[in-house]
């Protein structure tokens, strides 16, 4: 009933999600450089929209690609009438993914490049993408805990970029960097929300 009269109104409907998404095997690892790369781009474009736009599509393909390796999933989020609200609920997002474990990202540091080849290669990968858009996306607007619906809602997000619907983007995944481990405690301990695919 709010729904209807706010579009009556006139009034911006804005939409806030997060999805998590769970790979896992010993092919995974290589993804890690794709998240990497667009996450450099994205500090390095200072914020632009329409770069954080094209890493979301590049990452989006590159899940697409994988989708032999996927093993769970879940996703959480909200409708808004006002900007600020969105806005508030993006950053409340923003924070709780980036305390997750393993989600902090050291782009400072050169580690890893002159250590052993001998690296422990992670069998699991999170990646966490939360989306701030205007209009509606029945794709993305549903439960993405099964196959079909997930690449459906990964293609959703692509169009966004491509639509100028997007408001945010953000991106955390887990490990942040190659050589870090995310092990399958760890993913039972700080992603319980994940349901098998």
């Amino acid at each position: 009933m709010r729904d209807t009269f706010n579009k009556m109104m006139g009034r911006t409907r804005y939409v806030v999600c997060r999805l998590f998404l769970h790979l896992g095997g010993s092919e995974v690892a290589p993804i890690l450089g794709v998240f990497n790369r667009a996450a450099r781009e994205a500090i390095d474009a200072d914020g632009d929209l329409q770069v954080l736009g094209e890493g979301l599509v590049e990452i989006c393909e590159t899940l697409l690609r994988y989708d032999e390796y996927w093993l769970s999933a879940a996703n959480e989020g909200d409708v808004f009438w006002n900007e600020g609200e969105a806005g508030d609920y993006v950053n409340e997002l923003f924070s709780d993914s980036a305390s997750r474990y393993g989600a902090e990202l050291d782009l400072g540091s050169d580690s890893g490049f002159n250590d052993p080849l001998s690296i422990p290669v992670t069998r699991n990968i999170i990646v966490m993408i939360t989306v701030a858009f205007t209009g509606e996306v029945p794709q993305i607007e549903t439960d993405l805990s099964n196959v079909q619906a997930l690449k459906e809602g990964l293609k959703a997000f692509i169009n966004l970029h491509y639509q100028n619907k997007l408001q945010a983007v953000q991106v955390h995944f887990s490990p942040a960097q190659l050589g870090d481990e995310l092990t399958n405690d760890q993913l039972v301990q700080y992603y319980p929300e994940l349901i098998p695919l």
